[in-house]
């Protein structure tokens, strides 16, 4: 059997304290507390979706705002599956999902392309679900993006609800870095690249 994909972060700074348990080939299986409500609720459908374990403990400066604590987690769920990728050998490298919630749509397609692309075409409304700013969902996406290096194009393509949209975003984004995950046994041992090489390296 594979060894399971695993990865572990922690980042402390004068803002934030995080500690990050991600693994690739997992059940969905969760523990996330990150102070705020609504991130906690989008990373907990991200991993279930995308049959990854995720463990998030985070403290951040909320009497400030959120900003710091999205960022930092951002930046260790990045790292983390840049490292949990080992090499990133025999990868199928691409991955896209179109996913529903209610009357919201989102699609997204993936490439695990060594280099941290992130494209938004339709910004979310403004305001907030919960503690957790729209926009913060976008510089979330972006900062993961960065840090995987990883390319990550998001089409919203209809909706209403900002919650709605924002879920189908998270679930879509499971669904296709599962796909762009999983080891194709063709190529097993290779590079996905025509380069043989991938920008990966810390």
């Amino acid at each position: 059997m594979t060894e399971q994909r695993r990865a572990s972060v922690e980042r402390t700074t004068a803002e934030t304290t995080i500690a990050l348990e991600l693994t690739v080939d997992g059940t969905g299986h969760t523990s996330i507390e990150t102070g705020i409500g609504a991130l906690d609720h989008f990373l907990t459908l991200f991993a279930r979706h995308g049959r990854f374990d995720l463990t998030v403990r985070a403290r951040g400066d909320l009497h400030v705002d959120a900003h710091h604590t999205v960022e930092d987690v951002a930046i260790c769920l990045g790292q983390a599956l840049r490292r949990a990728l080992g090499d990133w050998r025999g990868l199928r490298r691409m991955g896209d999902a179109a996913v529903p919630m209610d009357e919201a749509l989102a699609h997204i397609a993936i490439d695990l392309s060594g280099r941290g692309i992130f494209i938004h075409r339709d910004p979310f409304p403004a305001g907030a679900v919960g503690q957790l700013e729209c926009d913060l969902v976008r510089h979330f996406l972006e900062t993961v993006a960065r840090e995987a290096r990883i390319t990550i194009h998001v089409v919203k393509l209809y909706g209403q609800n900002a919650h709605h949209q924002i879920e189908a975003v998270f679930k879509a984004l499971a669904r296709a870095l599962d796909l762009a995950t999983e080891l194709d046994p063709r190529i097993a041992g290779q590079v996905p690249s025509t380069k043989e090489h991938l920008e990966i390296e810390s």
